[in-house]
């Protein structure tokens, strides 16, 4: 029996897999990263400025960074060794900027993928630490994933690097492992999510989601239109429980896997629409469907492939 038992567990945790979901995973950071850059472009300096000049001063965010761990990245460290180079603070900064995205670019092309990811990793998490007062989910999403990414078996198929170099991780169980963490971490996320919303009454009676709609900056729907149609915040709360708390559950059987990614896609894509927050939308939507849309796409265009084939016979 308790073989049997470690036999199950161990085909669990090491199926086969492709490498399709790293493509997904590696082009979707890529793109995530770039748009990250962009967005903050004309206040790149303006936020990691000292000697007063910043949005909040450098200072007072490393001392609350210090007291949790001295050893977290920050862009400190880097503007410090521009100084001891020679470089002003603002050309640090910006030619930092200019790594970050250059990591995003050549993470969607897949080129140079491992040292891509692990340069886009450590500069993406020292920048989110470095204004941690003003991070928020997309960023700490953003930065797990690309740890994943940087730890995958790179490179896939569709990168550069295996058209140039005809490199790629040939072993199916390093694939599925990598991608069973993902999936299992994604569950968790999303049923703790859920449930922590569950135990509180603002999901059952629309307050939570009324809350969330109009406060600035993420009212992009005016308070009036909102409140004329009130009477579908409770409903709109009660799904998003629904669908975070069955995540977990019904993501598995291939019966409701389809069903309840299109649900989590389309709750992703709502939030982004009515809540302007765009990257963190996206982030979601390219950590689930790198997680469990590559077979979904790969068998219905078999499918579609056969159907066609049989009609053309």
């Amino acid at each position: 029996m308790l073989s049997s038992l470690r036999g199950g567990v161990v085909r669990h945790l090491f199926p086969a897999e492709s490498d399709q979901w790293l493509a997904w995973l590696r082009v979707g950071l890529g793109i995530e990263v770039g748009l990250y850059c962009l967005s903050l472009r004309a206040d790149w300096t303006y936020l990691f400025a000292s000697n007063g000049r910043g949005l909040i001063s450098p200072h007072l965010s490393e001392a609350v960074l210090l007291r949790d761990s001295a050893l977290t990245p920050r862009l400190r460290w880097f503007t410090a060794a521009g100084e001891y180079l020679g470089l002003s603070e603002d050309t640090t900064v910006l030619v930092l900027w200019t790594c970050l995205l250059c990591a995003g670019l050549l993470l969607t092309i897949g080129f140079c993928s491992r040292t891509s990811a692990i340069v886009a990793w450590i500069l993406h998490l020292s920048a989110v630490k470095s204004i941690g007062f003003m991070s928020y989910g997309a960023d700490n999403f953003t930065t797990i994933g690309l740890f994943y990414l940087m730890v995958a078996p790179l490179p896939d198929r569709l990168a550069l690097d295996h058209r140039i170099r005809k490199i790629r991780t040939k072993d199916s169980s390093r694939h599925g492992f990598h991608r069973r963490v993902l999936q299992l971490h994604l569950c968790l996320v999303y049923f703790f999510g859920g449930l922590g919303k569950c135990l509180g009454k603002g999901w059952w009676d629309g307050s939570s989601m009324w809350r969330a709609l109009i406060r600035p900056p993420f009212d992009v729907i005016s308070p009036e239109t909102i409140a004329s149609w009130g009477y579908l915040l409770p409903v709109a709360g009660v799904c998003v429980c629904l669908i975070e708390v069955g995540y977990s559950f019904l993501i598995w059987p291939r019966k409701t896997r389809m069903i309840w990614l299109i649900l989590v896609l389309g709750m992703h894509i709502g939030i982004g629409l009515t809540m302007g927050l765009y990257l963190f939308s996206l982030i979601m939507i390219v950590l689930n469907a790198a997680a469990f849309a590559p077979d979904l796409v790969m068998v219905r265009a078999r499918q579609l492939f056969f159907l066609n084939r049989h009609a053309r016979v």
